[in-house]
């Protein structure tokens, strides 16, 4: 009887895993989930980071096959930019135009109203462009495993998404960021991501012993600039929504390539 009980728990705690793994590939990415697949979305930020690295890869394919086919660095670059913006469907990168429209509004109490319009603005639409040239040209100025630093950016914006779903207030009632704060979060939910992404750093080493600063820059560089973007926006706006959850995603993502591409250089 005993035995059969733990049967059935292992067995109910797969099935959840299991539906949220399929909910946070369904959230973050636009890729096709069966439709008689369970759901299960409370708590998914918790895998953000390990969908990074899943993004991050994929990119690092197409990547790697452009270059297979003699493509220039920079044409691959922009191409595998995006893609990403394809892969997610846009989706941080739209929460980072709306913050940036509210953030241009002088008046604190508008910002909310002005990050809610669907319509873009001048301040979106250049910040939208600030992102994807820092992240083309960084891209592009990056000789060497490529898709290794494709793999850290994703992994570390969403690990950076992660901090501050957990550590600040969200500030709406409801939206698309909403249901993340249904969940508790501890500083044990971090653990798992860190250590997937830190042994990015290490097979950075394994493979090249002399890319230590590299590999060092990408781990204290990642959570450093993702701490601080968080931080940043929560000081901005007394908290966050789902459109600087997006926000702090992308320009972790193009901040940190853009160190990358210095230390290389």
């Amino acid at each position: 009887m005993v035995h059969d009980k733990w049967v059935r728990s292992t067995i109910d705690f797969f099935r959840n895993q299991g539906a949220a793994i399929a909910a946070a590939v369904a959230f973050y990415t636009c890729l096709p989930v069966p439709v008689s697949w369970t759901l299960e979305f409370r708590g998914i930020a918790r895998l953000a980071p390990a969908i990074g690295l899943l993004i991050g890869g994929m990119l690092g394919l197409a990547d790697v096959g452009l270059q297979l086919l003699g493509m220039p660095a920079l044409t691959r670059s922009a191409l595998v930019v995006v893609s990403g913006i394809a892969v997610t469907g846009g989706l941080h990168l739209d929460g980072a135009m709306d913050a940036a429209d509210g953030l241009a509004v002088p008046d604190p109490v508008r910002r909310l109203e002005v990050m809610r319009d669907s319509v873009t603005g001048a301040f979106g639409a250049m910040a939208a462009i600030a992102i994807v040239l820092l992240k083309t040209a960084a891209l592009s100025d990056l000789n060497n495993y490529r898709w290794l630093a494709l793999m850290g950016v994703a992994g570390w914006g969403r690990w950076a998404q992660l901090v501050a779903i957990a550590r600040y207030p969200y500030l709406r009632a409801e939206g698309k960021g909403a249901f993340h704060k249904e969940s508790i979060y501890s500083p044990f939910d971090f653990i798992p991501g860190v250590l997937l992404l830190l042994s990015l750093s290490l097979v950075q080493v394994v493979l090249e012993g002399d890319r230590w600063l590299l590999a060092v820059g990408m781990a204290l560089g990642g959570s450093a600039i993702g701490i601080f973007a968080g931080a940043w926006f929560n000081h901005r706006l007394g908290g966050h929504t789902g459109d600087t959850y997006g926000a702090v995603v992308e320009w972790t993502e193009a901040l940190l390539l853009c160190l990358l591409a210095a230390l290389e250089g």
